[in-house]
């Protein structure tokens, strides 16, 4: 992966491609009058991230371009200020000030939506294995003007760390986090869905495994909670719960830890 801007960007915005460059370890481009293209022959690479004034840009040959926004889960949060109880809390019986580890973070979106339903209190690492992903979804968070103070304080309160959930559920003692939140490539896609759609080519689309189930088990506190595809396999396969939406095309699968025999 390689990191530039767009073209003719103001001095700020060079150097936070610079530095974020410098702390990923990976090259830095200076845009100049290069097309995406050039760029990418130049380097020799397939990923180029693009850190604009307003916004941050992932492109991959042959694939669809990724800007980071929070999309549904802007509409969610706004529903969550208003008084709303989100489906994902309300699975999770989350309350505010609970720590949460999303353990398949993507562009975000549930960590956003349970970072507003904590409140300020409330603690959200969000993992994200992939690099790419990693850099859009960083630096994104970092940047992102929503035009609501209260979503942009809980995008920069997301603790975003580069890391597999096996490994990081490893290193973490017993019930130290609330909440386990697992968003993996759903067994049988949505095709229809534009918001994931896009995300395939970048994350990984390997099975949740029984053994990150099981060390998920040993870190919550409180519930580990799964998000698939209406009546999933994975539900029963991994010794989730599900609970049905209404009209929905997925469902939540829980184990509240409290509950288990």
């Amino acid at each position: 992966m390689i990191i530039s801007t767009g073209e003719r960007p103001k001095p700020e915005v060079a150097e936070r491609a610079r530095a974020l460059a410098g702390r990923l370890g990976v090259s830095y481009a200076p845009r100049g009058n290069a097309s995406v293209a050039k760029l990418l022959a130049e380097y020799r690479d397939d990923d180029l991230l693009i850190v604009l004034h307003q916004g941050v840009r992932l492109l991959r040959s042959g694939a669809a371009p990724l800007q980071f926004h929070p999309s549904m889960g802007f509409v969610r949060a706004k529903r969550v200020l208003k008084g709303e109880t989100d489906p994902l809390a309300a699975a999770a019986g989350m309350v505010p000030g609970d720590s949460v580890l999303d353990c398949t973070a993507g562009l975000g979106a549930d960590s956003l939506v349970l970072a507003v339903s904590g409140g300020e209190e409330t603690s959200v690492t969000a993992l994200e294995s992939s690099l790419p992903l990693y850099a859009l979804l960083s630096e994104g968070m970092a940047s992102y003007d929503s035009g609501l103070p209260e979503v942009d304080s809980a995008l920069r309160r997301i603790e975003v760390v580069n890391s597999g959930h096996l490994d990081y559920l490893h290193s973490l003692p017993d019930r130290s986090v609330d909440i386990v939140y697992f968003d993996p490539m759903f067994r049988e896609p949505l095709h229809d869905s534009a918001a994931i759609s896009p995300l395939r080519s970048f994350a990984d689309s390997s099975a949740l495994s029984e053994g990150s189930v099981a060390e998920a088990l040993r870190v919550a506190r409180k519930s580990v909670v799964l998000k698939e595809k209406r009546g999933s396999g994975e539900f029963s396969r991994l010794g989730f719960q599900e609970q049905l939406r209404q009209g929905n095309k997925t469902s939540y699968g829980v184990i509240a830890i409290d509950n288990r025999s």
